[in-house]
C-alpha cells in the first residue's frame, strides 16, 4: 500500500464565494472530510502536493494521511471535482476510515503477460479489456494499490472472470459476495477480425460498376 500524506487547514470562511477566492489564490484546494462518526469538516488542501499525488494511479486506492492543522486523519478519496475545461481541481471529498472497519473501494486492474500471451502471439488473437477497475472490500491495512491478472497462457476464445483473480489475503470481491450470478467477465482474447483494406474496397467498387456496365451493354 502506497504512503500518501497531504497537509490541510480548517476552513472557517465557507460558501461558494469563499471557495472561489480560495481557488483564485491558487495555493489550496477546497475540500471536505466526513464519516467516522464525526461531523463533516470543511478544509483546504495544499495544492502543489495534492496535484502531484493525483498523478499516481495508486493515490485513488490508498489510505491517505490528511494532516489538518497538525492533526492526522486517515482518509480515502471519495470524489474529485474538476474544472470543465481547465486542468484544475475545484473540490475534493475525503472519507474518514477506521482501522477496525472494512472499506469498499474500486482498485485498478492491471493485465500482465500480454507480450507472451499464446492467443495473441501464436493464434492471431486480440485482447479486449472489459473492466479497468474491480470493487473490493477489506480493512484499510489490506488495501492493495491494484489487482493483477496474468494472461500469458490465455488462448483465443478465453474469457476470464472475477473468480479468476487471485485476491490478496483479507480482500474480497464486492460483486462475488452477491453470488455466482455476479461473476462478471473482466477480459477476453478473441480472433482478430480481418478488416478490408482500401485497395480491396476500391477493387470491389470497380468490379461492381463494371458488372453494371456489362448489364447495360447487353440490354442494348
Amino acid at each position: 500500500m502506497s504512503d500518501f500524506s497531504l497537509k490541510a487547514s480548517v476552513r472557517n470562511d465557507l460558501g461558494k464565494g469563499a471557495s472561489r477566492r480560495l481557488r483564485r489564490a491558487n495555493e489550496q484546494v477546497p475540500a471536505v472530510v466526513y464519516g467516522g462518526n464525526k461531523d463533516a469538516q470543511s478544509i483546504a488542501v495544499e495544492k502543489t502536493a495534492f496535484y502531484k499525488a493525483i498523478e499516481d494511479e495508486s493515490f485513488f486506492s490508498s489510505v491517505i494521511t490528511l494532516v489538518i492543522d497538525g492533526k492526522n486523519e486517515q482518509v480515502v478519496v471519495r470524489d474529485l471535482q474538476r474544472h470543465p475545461y481547465k486542468p484544475l481541481l475545484t473540490h475534493a471529498d475525503f472519507l474518514r476510515v477506521d482501522a477496525t472497519h472494512e472499506i469498499t473501494m474500486n482498485v485498478p486492474l492491471h493485465v500482465t503477460g500480454e507480450e507472451a500471451c499464446v492467443g495473441i502471439k501464436d493464434q492471431d488473437g486480440e485482447l479486449h479489456v472489459l473492466a479497468n477497475e474491480v470493487a473490493i472490500s477489506c480493512l484499510p491495512k489490506d488495501l492493495p494499490d491494484y489487482l493483477e491478472i496474468d494472461i500469458s497462457n490465455a488462448e483465443v476464445g478465453t474469457t476470464l472472470h472475477l473468480s479468476d483473480l487471485t485476491l490478496p489475503a483479507g480482500v474480497t470481491s464486492v460483486d462475488l459476495s452477491h453470488g455466482e450470478d455476479h461473476d462478471n467477465a473482466i477480459l477476453s482474447v478473441t480472433k482478430m477480425k480481418v478488416r478490408a483494406t482500401d485497395e480491396d474496397e476500391e477493387e470491389g467498387g470497380e468490379s461492381e460498376s463494371d458488372s453494371e456496365g456489362e448489364e447495360d451493354n447487353s440490354a442494348e
